[in-house]
């Protein structure tokens, strides 16, 4: 009994919840997960490597943002699991899956928080077609995931904003 319960592998479930199934809500989500998975190492990346007079007010920043991110994706997974779907598990997958550009050169402060402001608008982006794709579906929980994260991502660009200006 132990192996066979050892032997268990994730899979697609059915759950009559009343939302479309063809409705595709939990790919729209695996989405923003993926993206968020991608901003958050990058934010991170970021946070150990920034340089400069702002240093220490960006450091925290970003810190505080990869943090909420961090607690994002344990959410944006779950999400995908309640709908039945199987979240991803690859980094190979993730990066497929996402719209944000993998970084391959260390930047200067300025660039960074640039790159943080793109990323942050791209992904509020999604997050609002999400919604409202969940809104058309009766997916209300989804829709109030997203929103919910969209009012994060747009006080981060509030935030980067403020400090690219200084």
């Amino acid at each position: 009994m132990t192996q066979q319960v050892l032997k268990s592998e994730p899979q697609n479930e059915v759950n009559d919840t009343g939302i479309d199934k063809n409705a595709w809500i939990a790919n729209a989500i695996t989405e923003v997960l993926c993206d968020s998975v991608l901003l958050m190492v990058k934010t991170q990346g970021y946070h150990w490597n920034v340089v400069g007079p702002l240093f220490l007010p960006i450091h925290e920043l970003t810190e505080r943002q990869y943090r909420d991110l961090f607690e994002a994706i344990d959410t944006l997974a779950e999400r995908i699991r309640a709908l039945g779907q199987i979240a991803p598990i690859s980094v190979t997958d993730m990066i497929s899956q996402s719209r944000l550009t993998e970084e391959e050169t260390v930047r200067d402060a300025h660039g960074m928080i640039k790159q943080l402001i793109s990323d942050n608008e791209s992904l509020a982006r999604r997050l609002r077609e999400t919604a409202a794709l969940a809104a058309r579906h009766g997916d209300g929980a989804t829709e109030d995931l997203m929103n919910a994260r969209m009012a994060k991502h747009e006080e981060a660009i509030w935030m980067l904003k403020a400090i690219a200006t200084a």
